[in-house]
């Protein structure tokens, strides 16, 4: 799965400084942060919206389309900021047999 990621990272990345028009990922770089914390907030939204009628229809074709593009989105965001996926696979990692509870509590103390 990470191999995905890393494959991603490095297309998001490339195209950090290419041109606006030549690529969707550019024009978002080019639109600024804003633009892309609109987006992530946009398929958010979609992929709520794709989880609920999954929950009535059975069919999660959508919702797992919905989620493709959140996950696509939020790479993005972290690429421009300067952020690899593998940070945030590593957060994963550490939180990894812990307890929800008592991740949760340590992160309101920090």
């Amino acid at each position: 799965m990470s191999d995905t990621f890393t494959r991603l990272a490095e297309v998001l990345e490339a195209r950090k400084g290419a041109e606006p028009d030549s690529s969707y990922v550019a024009s978002l770089y080019h639109k600024g942060l804003n633009k892309i914390l609109e987006k992530v907030g946009e398929e958010s939204v979609e992929t709520i919206i794709a989880a609920k009628d999954a929950a009535i229809s059975g069919d999660c074709g959508d919702l797992i389309k919905e989620t493709a593009d959140l996950w696509f989105h939020s790479l993005v965001m972290l690429a421009k900021l300067d952020q690899h996926p593998q940070a945030v696979l590593d957060e994963l990692d550490r939180r990894f047999g812990l307890s929800g509870h008592v991740e949760k509590a340590a992160r309101s103390q920090s």
